[in-house]
């Protein structure tokens, strides 16, 4: 038979838009479940191992295929109903329907998992993860897009796997305040009609709402980012969201005409009011300004910041190193045992907001550096004392080869790393176990409840010569 006398194959595999059954296998890295159907892994949110659900295939690829759940024929026992009304849409809480104490064992297991790829790391085991006490109100900083169709405003969080806005009303996850001023702020973009951002013609004004809270004082930071500056128009926008929300102590703009999904630009310019937001972590006050990083869950950083002073070990006469310190909530709680601590971030606000809370908290024996961690730490080398101790608190991506060596070079007796994703942090252990320190203790944290994120502190010691 010839080749153009072939029969076609029989496809066997469902279109997009069908129907099917499938049993859930396990959990993803995302908490979506996922599955095996057509030869393909088929991943569905919203759905937990061992379940028998039907879906609607939404999506065909080569090796993954993407289903909308319809219906949980045979229900997982630790499924519980979520405390959202949107959480089968909204991408911000994928596992709300998962019950919290399995929640913190597929947390443990995502980072058990990670460290199973390197031998080096075979006898580091983890903790069990420090619950949250607070699994829902816990949000202390949003940053939520904005959308507007036929005079209605949207503000929120994109629907799963689109663009598109979901309005997230009262939303469980943040801070009561957040909530309050969400409602100010879409309220009065209808009533004057703010022209609002179109990210497919690239037209309008305001992109998306920035709000920080300090639950203590329950004061809150406002930001409109607008792909240009509109002062009158988001001055007049302030003033009446301000009126609605006295608890607002100040509102900037912030500029950002690029095309992606950042959300923050460069520029930022007060509107009205003060121009950050002082907020309290354990016993250390902390100045934060708009765009500056910070934990959005305080409970948490705050035993974080207190397992690491713990495991340092600082005495008034040591020397310890933190770096990508941020706003510097490690260094000065290192800080308090009056050791000196240089603390070097990349972002220079975020060193400008450190140096103001270093003075206000009397902690003149810190020390603040903007700048790159390889060049600053390669800088002071020559200079630095032996250390007692070296914090890193890398972000998503850890920390490069390059930093690992240096830090190795300048040699710490404790060195203490703090992460946010455990596959990171796994190829980092591997690479400061080649480097001559061993990890020794993993404390798994819970920063964010309903989500499959998971924090981790981990001490680290010099392997004998």
């Amino acid at each position: 038979m010839s080749r153009q006398q072939q029969r076609p194959r029989n496809k066997q595999h469902k279109k997009a838009n069908e129907t099917c059954t499938l049993t859930i296998n396990s959990l993803n890295s995302d908490g979506v479940g996922v599955g095996q159907h057509q030869r393909r892994e088929m991943h569905v949110a919203g759905t937990l191992p061992d379940e028998e659900v039907k879906i609607e295939i939404e999506h065909q690829g080569q090796r993954r295929s993407i289903g909308r759940l319809l219906k949980v024929l045979k229900k997982n026992p630790q499924r519980v109903i979520p405390g959202c009304s949107l959480a089968s849409e909204c991408s911000g809480c994928p596992i709300i329907h998962l019950a919290y104490p399995q929640q913190l064992k597929y947390k443990e297991q995502r980072v058990t998992s990670a460290l199973r790829f390197y031998p080096s790391l075979n006898n580091l085991k983890p903790n069990p993860v420090l619950p949250a006490p607070e699994t829902f109100g816990y949000r202390t900083t949003a940053k939520l897009a904005i959308s507007k169709s036929h005079g209605v405003a949207q503000i929120g969080l994109y629907k799963r796997g689109t663009h598109d806005v979901i309005d997230i009303g009262n939303c469980p996850q943040q801070h009561p305040l957040i909530n309050k001023v969400v409602q100010a702020v879409r309220d009065e973009i209808e009533k004057q009609d703010v022209y609002v951002y179109n990210p497919i013609t690239r037209r309008g004004i305001l992109r998306y709402l920035a709000v920080r809270v300090s639950p203590k004082s329950n004061k809150a930071l406002v930001t409109f980012v607008c792909a240009e500056r509109n002062y009158r128009e988001m001055t007049h926008l302030a003033k009446w969201v301000k009126k609605k929300v006295p608890e607002i102590i100040g509102i900037h703009q912030n500029i950002n005409g690029s095309a992606g999904n950042v959300v923050f630009g460069p520029t930022t310019v007060k509107i009205i009011g003060g121009s950050d937001l002082i907020d309290t972590i354990g016993e250390i006050r902390m100045r934060l300004s708009p765009s500056s990083f910070f934990q959005v869950n305080h409970t948490q950083a705050a035993k974080i910041y207190n397992l690491v002073t713990e495991w340092a070990g600082l005495e008034k006469k040591d020397t310890a190193l933190d770096l990508y310190c941020g706003v510097g909530g490690i260094a000065m709680h290192l800080a308090r045992s009056g050791a000196k601590i240089i603390g070097v971030e990349i972002n220079p606000e975020a060193i400008f907001n450190a140096k103001a809370a270093a003075k206000f908290n009397e902690l003149y024996n810190c020390r603040f550096i903007a700048g790159d961690a390889t060049d600053i730490i390669q800088d002071l080398q020559d200079d630095l004392p032996a250390l007692k101790a070296a914090v890193v608190n890398p972000p998503r991506s850890g920390c490069s080869e390059e930093v690992i060596n240096t830090l190795a070079d300048l040699g710490p007796e404790t060195l203490l790393y703090v992460s946010c994703h455990p596959i990171s942090l796994a190829r980092d252990l591997d690479l400061l176990d080649q480097r001559g320190y061993q990890a020794v203790e993993l404390q798994p944290v819970d920063m964010f409840p309903q989500t499959p994120h998971v924090e981790s502190v981990v001490r680290l010691i010099k392997k004998p010569i």
